[in-house]
This record gives C-alpha cells, sequence and structure tokens, in this order.
C-alpha cells in the first residue's frame, strides 16, 4: 500500500469507527436504543465532530504511521487524539445553541475508550494483512562517527518506510584514510568536501549532516542546489536547539531541516484573493495621486510617464514590471545596465520625491492584478543582474520560488543601496517564515517608510 493509499484509507476508517464509538455509546446510555430527542442533535453535528476527531489525529501523528510504528506509542497516540477530540467536541457542544443542548455529553465520555480501542484496532490489523510500503528515500550521511553509524542502523531498521542509507562521507581524506571503504556494514563513499558530487551520483533524495559543525560549510550549497534537490537535515548542536525547530526525530536522535518547503496552498490562496481585493481598491483611491505624478512626470520630463521593464518573477519567469518614470530618458544607453545607487546622478528630482515616497511603485498594483506579483515579497531584479547573482551569490536561485512583491522585509529594513547579499537575506528569512501577520507587519512598515521616506534615496 502506497503512503497516499494509506492516509485515504485512514481518513476514511478514522472518520467511521469515531462515529461508530459515539452510536455505540448511545446504544450503552439508553440502553440498546437510539431515541431521537438525544440522538438527532448528534446526526446533526456528526460532520463537524468528524473533523475535530480527524484533526485531533493529525495533530498526534497518526497519519504518519512511522512516528508510531511501536503498538505502546500508537496507543498512546490514539489515547491522546481520542481524548483532544472529546474535548473539543465537548467545547462545540458548549458554545451551540439550545436546541443541541439534549446531546447527551456523557455519550461522548464513554465513546472515547470504544473510539481508541478501535482507532488502535484497525491500524495494527491493516498493517499485517496489507505492509505498507513507501516510496524509497535515498539517504547520504555526512560523517563516520557513532552517532552517524548509530542513526544509519535506525533508518535501515525503518527501511519499511521507504529508508535506504547508500552510504557515509567522512570528515577528510585523514579520516577516510583510517575508516577505509567500509564503517560497521555501511559504504563510505567519500569526504565531505564531495557532498554534492556523491548526492547526484547516487541519485541522493535526502542528506543528514551528523559531522562537527565546522564541516557544514562544505554541504551549505546541497540546500540551493536545483541539479541535486536534495533534502538537508543537521543533527544540531545544543545551542542550535535553542535558536532553531527540532523537525524530526529518528530513534532519540533529533534532526532539523535546513532546506525548508515554502507555505502550504490554502496559504496562497488567502494571500492571492487579498491582494486581488487590495490591489483594485488602491487603484481607485489612490487615482487622484497617480494622476498628479504623471502630470508632474510630463511636466518636468515630457511622455512617457510609465516605464516597463523586464524583471525575473516566481519560478524565473520573466514578466514586464510597471513604475512611474523617476530617471532622464535613456538612463542606460551610455553605461549599460546598473543598479541604482543612493545619489544616482540619473534621479530627477520629481523621480527623487517619487522614490522617496513610493508613489514610483504603484503602477505595480497592475502587476498584482494580473498575477507576476503580490503585496509582499522579494522585489523581483532584472535579468541582467539575477544572471550575475545566481553565479556569485550561493542561494540566490531560493527566493525565485515565491511571487515577488512591491514590498518587502529586505525594503523596509534597507535602502535601495542594500547589497544583493543583505537583500537576500531577508528574502529567505520571509520566505520561510512567511504568514499573514508578517505580511500585515510589513505593510505597515512599508506605510511609515512611505510617511518618512526612511531607506529610499
Amino acid at each position: 500500500m502506497s503512503r497516499a493509499r494509506f492516509i485515504a484509507l485512514s481518513l476514511v476508517m478514522d472518520a467511521v469507527f469515531v462515529n461508530a464509538g459515539i452510536v455505540l455509546a448511545f446504544l450503552i446510555r439508553f440502553g440498546g436504543h437510539l431515541p431521537s430527542f438525544n440522538f438527532e442533535p448528534y446526526t446533526r453535528l456528526a460532520p463537524y465532530i468528524t473533523l475535530l476527531f480527524l484533526s485531533a489525529c493529525y495533530v498526534y501523528g497518526l497519519y504518519e504511521p512511522e512516528r508510531t510504528e511501536n503498538p505502546w506509542a500508537l496507543a498512546r497516540a490514539v489515547l491522546q487524539a481520542a481524548t483532544v477530540g472529546t474535548l473539543l467536541v465537548l467545547g462545540l457542544l458548549y458554545m451551540v445553541g439550545p436546541e443541541f443542548q439534549s446531546f447527551p455529553r456523557l455519550a461522548l465520555v464513554i465513546a472515547a475508550p470504544a473510539q481508541s480501542a478501535l482507532l488502535v484496532g484497525w491500524r495494527l490489523m491493516s498493517l499485517r494483512v496489507t505492509p505498507i510500503r513507501w516510496p524509497e528515500q535515498r539517504v547520504l550521511l555526512v560523517g563516520v562517527g557513532s552517532v552517524a553509524v548509530e542513526l544509519a542502523h535506525e533508518l535501515e531498521r525503518r527501511a519499511r518506510w521507504g529508508y535506504h542509507v547508500v552510504g557515509l562521507l567522512a570528515q577528510d581524506e585523514v579520516e577516510f584514510a583510517a575508516v577505509g571503504e567500509g564503517r560497521d556494514g555501511f559504504a563510505v563513499l567519500g569526504v565531505a568536501a564531495d557532498t554534492a558530487k556523491v548526492a547526484a551520483e547516487n541519485d541522493v533524495d535526502r542528506v543528514i549532516v551528523v559531522s562537527p559543525i565546522a564541516l557544514r560549510e562544505l554541504v551549505e550549497d546541497l540546500a540551493v542546489r536545483e541539479e541535486t534537490n536534495v533534502r538537508v537535515d543537521v543533527v544540531p548542536e545544543l545551542y542550535e536547539v535553542f535558536i532553531g525547530t527540532v523537525d524530526s526525530m529518528i530513534s532519540d536522535i533529533p534532526l532539523m531541516e535546513i532546506t525548508r518547503r515554502t507555505v502550504p496552498p490554502y496559504f496562497l490562496a488567502i494571500k492571492r484573493m487579498a491582494d486581488v481585493i487590495a490591489a483594485a481598491s488602491l487603484i481607485l483611491v489612490l487615482s487622484p495621486v497617480l494622476l498628479l505624478s504623471a502630470l508632474a512626470i510630463l511636466a518636468t520630463m515630457g511622455a512617457p510617464v510609465l516605464f516597463s521593464q523586464e524583471r525575473v518573477g516566481k519560478d524565473m519567469r520573466v514578466f514586464r514590471a510597471l513604475k512611474l518614470r523617476t530617471m532622464v530618458r535613456e538612463a542606460e544607453k551610455d553605461t549599460g545596465p546598473v543598479l541604482a545607487a543612493e545619489d544616482d546622478a540619473r534621479i530627477t528630482p520629481v523621480g527623487r520625491f517619487l522614490r522617496r515616497y513610493r508613489i514610483d511603485e504603484l503602477p505595480q498594483l497592475i502587476n498584482i492584478l494580473g498575477g507576476d506579483m503580490s503585496f509582499v515579497g522579494p522585489r523581483p531584479e532584472r535579468p541582467f543582474f539575477v544572471e550575475q547573482f545566481v553565479r556569485d551569490i550561493p542561494g540566490y536561485k531560493e527566493r525565485f520560488r515565491i511571487k515577488p512583491g512591491v514590498t518587502g522585509l529586505a525594503q523596509v529594513n534597507g535602502s535601495y543601496a542594500t547589497t544583493p547579499e543583505r537583500k537576500l537575506k531577508y528574502d529567505l528569512i520571509y520566505m520561510y517564515h512567511q504568514n499573514l501577520p508578517m505580511d500585515v507587519q510589513i505593510i505597515i512598515e512599508t506605510l511609515r517608510v512611505v510617511l518618512t521616506g526612511r531607506g529610499a534615496r
């Protein structure tokens, strides 16, 4: 059985048995009868009850069977999920109207043991009848010490979940010569400096760094290499646990992922809806500002008013970003593409005012409506510079996983002249931690920049 089929089966079976436990509790409570006066409120609330219980099951890892492979761990997780699910439903009954007050609370308490037994029982039976086979996950360990060997054995013991250790990497040539080509039954394929090469040659899906922290810079590029596209985890030192988040455990060994994925689809859908509504509203509200700015440009610089330029967006797709013109005509005729500087002589007095208060960016509301940009995200850069930055700055390609923005974390914390390396750090912080409250905070900070002119010279 594949992972997807197991999860689908789990959802269906859990929904059935959660409700079967409640029906059984009604029969026990009312001596084998289902009085409509008491049972009818349950039938109306059943979808919500089911959703609350399934959410509790998800929280306690019941759809990740590798976390509950031990029967005792499974029983503990199910009992916790059933307890939390029961409390959530009791809270729901407290909040609903008086027409649901005939729902007997005692039935939920009686149902909890039955639900726990049913949820544990069907899982144990299904694992015996139809063993689950996960897609193979080829793992390379950087390190040959005792922790690395222990971790390798733990992964091999979990082979049923798809783990396959392709080998280990020594710290350096000296250690490689000392351990030879094998370590406790596992092949030693090279040294840490060869991580990217070995990962590509062996179709590795996941690299786990168990070596001292000094070696991590040797495999840092794995987190951003498109051609390898592997997940990179580290076994953290104590101080890293204080500043980071443990993402998973293998046996009692904690792991921290350094190649985090982007946000879930529901967040992107909410963000897109908010972008469209806000952009359309602002175009209407700020139309007088746009009109006055256009007249000022015409009076001082002449036509054209709008300036469009190729920019690189999500997934490295090129689009044309719109701005109000702030520079003299043919500003790059003699120099070619040049990044903006603090005291750029090409910027006109009116253009400097428009840039100072970010008014020149307002036409990008049209880019937001068109889906090329968002309100918040990394600022889109020109293809000429992107090509340079991708070549020269490790990890620069990561920022193109999400849509570019009119404003971003780098813009409210820096200036036009902030170096690309520093901007990238802000972009990655936003990309890996973005949420709606953060977007709101960045927009508020942007308004402060607009009103004070801070950071935009």
